[in-house]
């Protein structure tokens, strides 16, 4: 057999815990070659706060772990005997079904992609209706006509006496209304 992967449903927040244990677990079995990466999938965000730009990170599957491991009866009571883990997705409660391969890439793109570039925290759409809520226009409400990601800046269509007039804001001075 070869190794897959799979996805190992987790109490949401103890993602980290789940992998780390799991890896001492697998280390004290002895069973390093049926095993190959776990991962909590992450991706780097960046955000504007008191006007400096922060980076965090954020789960994009909150609650799950993938593991790449070859499927036994061995390897499968290990990670169901790991605290904090509710078993696996797919498949049948006695026989996991591993993630098909084209969709374990795409994750594993979007891991590689996140660290080469963050993406901003909250995301903006043309013609998404925003409420201001900072500066000189605090407390109006826009619509979106553009957003530069680079700048963390979006402009912003607010109504002044009646006429729509274009306004550039940077994302901590406005919030989705």
């Amino acid at each position: 057999m070869s190794r897959r992967w799979y996805v190992i449903h987790a109490y949401s927040g103890f993602e980290g815990q789940v992998k780390r244990s799991l890896e001492e677990r697998i280390k004290r079995a002895g069973l390093e070659d049926l095993f190959g990466q776990i991962l909590v999938p992450t991706e780097e965000v960046v955000e504007m706060r008191g006007g400096q730009q922060r980076k965090s990170e954020r789960k994009f599957f909150p609650g799950y772990v993938l593991v790449h491991m070859e499927l036994t009866d061995e390897t499968w009571h290990l990670v169901k005997n790991v605290p904090k883990v509710m078993g696996f997705i797919g498949g049948t409660g006695d026989r996991p079904a591993p993630i098909p391969d084209a969709q374990a890439e795409a994750i594993l793109r979007r891991l590689q992609e996140s660290g080469e570039k963050p993406r901003p925290k909250v995301i903006y759409e043309p013609g998404e209706v925003v409420h201001v809520i900072d500066g000189p226009f605090t407390d109006f409400n826009g619509v979106v006509e553009d957003v530069d990601y680079d700048k963390s800046r979006v402009k912003v269509s607010v109504l002044i006496f009646g006429r729509s007039t274009p306004v550039e804001l940077e994302f901590s001075q406005v919030e989705k209304g």
